[in-house]
């Protein structure tokens, strides 16, 4: 019978202690080879959360799926920062330009439910609202209607989903 586990673990730092040892060690696998595998298919996240799906069969075989980090880690990646606002009300801990929303937007795209860029975009934005996190000097609600209405159109002219 093929067994899966899912976690989140560190980018490139996962251990074999929680969440990962309790789980495999039932399985009969190398925890410390499976360990490796996943850090080095997570390496290129260091710093963030990243979901992983470990897959067993029958015959131990491993089978190691990287996820995509959650939007707001991403976001706080691009920024350089180590957490959201505590009040996203009234404190701005960020600026992210549109280019940046973009980038995020197409890391996400096997993960968002959008069929367009700028559906993406906006939900990228929606992320921003709760995190204290302006785009484009405005905050984020203002800046999906901005991108609504056109106003970044001529910027993303080329830009494939």
């Amino acid at each position: 019978m093929t067994s899966i586990v899912e976690a989140l673990v560190p980018g490139g730092k996962a251990s074999p202690g929680p969440p990962l040892g309790p789980s495999l060690g039932p399985l009969g696998v190398n925890i410390k080879e499976v360990v490796e595998k996943i850090n080095e298919k997570t390496k290129n996240y260091n710093g963030m959360q990243v979901p992983i799906k470990i897959i067993v069969d029958d015959k131990k075989n491993v089978e190691i799926e990287v996820g995509i980090p959650p939007t707001a880690s991403l976001i706080m990646k691009e920024l350089g920062i180590q957490k959201g606002s505590g009040n996203a009300g009234s404190e701005i801990v960020g600026n992210l330009s549109i280019p940046q929303v973009v980038k995020i937007a197409h890391m996400k795209k096997e993960d968002v439910l959008s069929y367009d860029l700028k559906s993406a975009m906006k939900e990228v934005m929606g992320t921003c609202v709760p995190m204290g996190v302006a785009v484009e000097g405005v905050k984020a609600k203002d800046c999906q209607r901005e991108l609504e209405n056109g106003k970044f159109d001529d910027l993303l002219v080329g830009e494939e989903w």
